[in-house]
Formats: structure tokens, sequence, C-alpha cells
């Protein structure tokens, strides 16, 4: 009896599209960090991003730290804890070792006939940790200025009570008919503005739970199955949808975008500072070319001082300082004028109205 025990951390195919390098502005020649390894062994927790962040300060270009030509991307790679990386210096790329480090789990192990086998699913490395991303992902984080006018309305609720919460009934007008997966429940949140044009581009979805149709009709009956905040009158039902698994391929946009980051998710009224691993919503879209997957770069908002050596109202006491770049944002969620970013590296705080554009 025959038992796979190779063990795999969490999912990575390495996929880009055919051309991907060639849609792409030329670049300057991938620089290697001098203190890289010559040799890494991969580990439980490890993503692609920061395997790349050992060996380059581009960790986005991996396609070229791997040095992979159009046949392996279409051929995806696995990369499995106790796999040994191997720097080509000379060439400035990585390989995989002929074999794993010692202890790692190797292909298949023989057991006794009385052993009981049990099959261990595989899964790849991530190029981002997706647990910091994952619940972000199956819900609604924005609506447009009026996407939840027409949705189903809360109207009423058990024993006329103010506020709801898990296992409780509430009435709805407007469902059209059961949803499969049930509803989630939200209350409309605040105006996500463009710090450049001042224009509401859409409205927070603030989440509040799940809910499941017991009886259709107008009003019809639901049952609260899971709650996160407390549920009342006026509050929206939205069907639940299955998202596609995005693809996490980090990569720099193939033109030039520009833009602002709007609010800083948990901010305190979305004016918070955010760092590593805080997620930031952007002022662009998909109308604007944002793809997931995109890594923009994070620039210092325009600031204008006063020089002090100067009289107050001399032509020349105002000065504008320069924008700096402090750090990078990963792109994983798009809607059409708004997206979702995940800061990945960042050596000041993020403000609203810090700049993002294309690396």
């Amino acid at each position: 009896m025959v038992q796979q025990v190779r063990k795999s951390i969490t999912a990575l195919v390495l996929f880009v599209l055919a051309g991907f390098a060639s849609a792409q502005a030329p670049q300057p020649p991938l620089s290697l960090k001098p203190d890289a390894p010559d040799r890494y062994v991969v580990v439980p927790g490890d993503t692609l991003w920061g395997i790349s962040s050992r060996y380059t300060d581009s960790p986005w270009r991996w396609p070229e730290l791997w040095g992979m030509n159009r046949d392996q991307i279409r051929n995806p790679h696995l990369i499995y804890p106790g796999n040994v990386l191997l720097l080509d210096r000379v060439r400035g790329q990585l390989t995989i070792g002929g074999g794993e480090a010692r202890g790692a789990p190797t292909g298949t192990v023989k057991l006794s006939p009385r052993a009981r086998s049990e099959l261990i699913a595989k899964q790849g490395i991530p190029a981002i940790p997706a647990g910091v991303i994952e619940p972000f992902l199956t819900r609604p984080l924005v609506v447009e200025p009026d996407g939840l006018d027409k949705a189903p309305t809360i109207v009423a609720t058990q024993a006329d009570r103010v506020l709801i919460s898990s296992g409780s009934t509430a009435y709805v007008r407007g469902i059209g008919g059961p949803a499969q997966d049930g509803y989630y429940v939200y209350r409309k949140g605040g105006p996500l503005v463009d710090p450049e044009t001042k224009q509401t581009l859409a409205y927070e979805a603030i989440y509040l739970g799940t809910a499941q149709l017991t009886r259709p009709g107008d009003p019809a009956t639901v049952l609260l199955s899971s709650t996160v905040q407390e549920v009342g009158t006026g509050d929206k039902l939205i069907p639940v949808a299955t998202l596609q698994a995005p693809n996490y391929v980090p990569h720099a946009p193939a033109k030039a975008i520009r833009g602002r980051v709007m609010s800083i998710y948990g901010g305190v009224n979305r004016v918070g500072e955010a760092g590593r691993h805080s997620i930031v919503t952007l002022n662009r879209g998909r109308a604007d070319g944002l793809e997931t997957g995109h890594v923009l770069a994070l620039h210092t908002a325009d600031q204008t001082v006063r020089d002090v050596s100067k009289a107050s109202d001399a032509p020349d006491a105002l000065i504008k300082l320069p924008e700096e770049r402090y750090g990078l944002v990963f792109i994983f969620r798009v809607f059409e004028r708004v997206s979702y970013a995940l800061v990945m590296d960042a050596t000041r705080p993020v403000n609203p109205a810090d700049v993002v554009q294309t690396p």
C-alpha cells in the first residue's frame, strides 16, 4: 500500500500570459542583492514574493529571476517545502536543485499493508500571503453610488425589535426568487471619494452577515444564519456569488498608471495610517487598465512647505517637496473604478492621498 506523503505549501502555479515579457516596457536588468543566498531551502509558509525578496528589490519580476521562457510559462512549475533553490550568479537566475533537503518529504514511501492510506492534497506556494486577503475575496467590498438602491430591503424584524442578530427572523421586500446560496446582508457605508477629482466613485459596503430565504413572497421571510454586526430595518441583501479564483501572479502594468490611495480599510474614519499587509483602496480600477496581480509603487503625496529662511511673503517662500518612493502594493481585487490593494512593503506609514504608480 502506498501513501502519498509529499507535502506542499500553499498553491502557486507559476503562470503568466504568453507574450507578457514582450508586452512590457523595457526595464533595466534585474539586479541581485549583495547578500542574496547561494542556496535556500523552501519551508512551509514561504511565498514567491518573500523568496524573490531575498534575492532582489523587484520581487514582482520573478519570471526573470527564474529565467522562465514561454514554454516554461505554459507548463507550470510547482515548488514544495524541502526543495533546494540554487542561485546562478553569472546568469542572475534561480534554479531548483536536483533533490530535496535532508529530512524533507520524498515522493512516495512504502508502508505496511496494515497501514491506512490517505491522499494528501497538493498545494502550491502562493505569490503573496493568501490568508491576509482571503476574507476580501468572497464578498462585495464596494458598490456603485446607486448600487444598493434596488437591492432587497429588510422592512421589519422579528417582534419589531430594532436590531437583531444571528438566529433571528427578518422580513424583506424585493426578493424576486430564492437564491440557492443565500444572501449577504449589507449596509451602505461611507463614500469613496477620489482625492483628485473629489468625485464619489463608489461606496463602501459594510458586511453585516448572511441570511437564508425561509419563505418566498412579498415580504419574504429570511433567517439570519450569521452576523458580525447587528442588523436592522433598511439593511440590504445581495445574493451570494461564487468568485472565480484570481491569478495572483505579480507583474507591473504594461502601461503607465498613476493614482491615489483613497482610504485605509479599517482605519478610523477611513483616514488611519496603514503599514505592511494592510488593505488600501485606490482611485483606479478596471476602466483605467488595472487588473489582479498588478504591482504599483507607493510614493509620498504632494507636500508644500515654507522655507523658514525666507520672508513669509517672498515669492519663493513656498516650495514643493519631491515625491519619495517608499513601498509597493499588490492589486488583488478590481472593480470598475476602484481597486483594493495589499501593502507588500513600506518603509513608512501609508496615508490617504499618497500616490501609486507603475514601478
